[in-house]
């Protein structure tokens, strides 16, 4: 392979360079690469965005002015890991901001249809647990939750 790693291509129609400028915002470490542009060859009018380059929270992606053919789907959606409540508060609101909609268990749409998991640290050991009483307490206090709710999760899992 010619680069380190991989990046990951996301399909808009018409929106990847408002995208791209919205991932940029949301995330530390990011950051705007190269935009380019339709020519002549089409199939868009030249001049228009095809694809812009862009780094969010160190990862790498393209996104892609490609058409109405494909949608976004929960079958692909990105994780966050969040330090504390106040790291899943701001993810939460940024990705929901201007459209976007809360799922359940954690998992949200920002306003392009991509799916997101904005997950607290800690939470998977604890629906992991041996214990499966604690396990179990956890899991269904999450069941029940759209944005994650650390106190919540861990007076559940305590069994408070």
């Amino acid at each position: 392979m010619t680069t380190d790693g991989f990046t990951t291509c996301l399909w808009f129609d018409g929106q990847a360079e408002e995208a791209a400028h919205f991932y940029v915002s949301v995330f530390k470490n990011s950051k705007l690469g190269r935009i380019g542009y339709y020519n002549e060859a089409g199939p868009a009018p030249a001049g228009e965005v095809l694809a812009v380059d862009f780094v969010a929270n160190g990862q790498k992606f393209v996104a892609l002015n490609g058409g109405p053919q494909f949608k976004f789907s929960e079958a692909v959606s990105f994780q966050i890991y969040c330090a504390d409540q106040e790291e899943v508060d701001h993810y939460w609101a940024k990705l929901t901001e201007g459209g976007g909609e809360g799922g359940p268990c954690g998992w949200l749409k920002d306003k392009y249809g991509l799916s997101w998991q904005v997950i607290p640290d800690g939470l998977i050991e604890m629906i992991s647990d041996p214990d499966q009483e604690k396990a179990v307490r956890t899991t269904k206090a999450m069941y029940a939750m759209s944005k994650l709710d650390i106190a919540a999760l861990k007076k559940a899992y305590a069994g408070e």
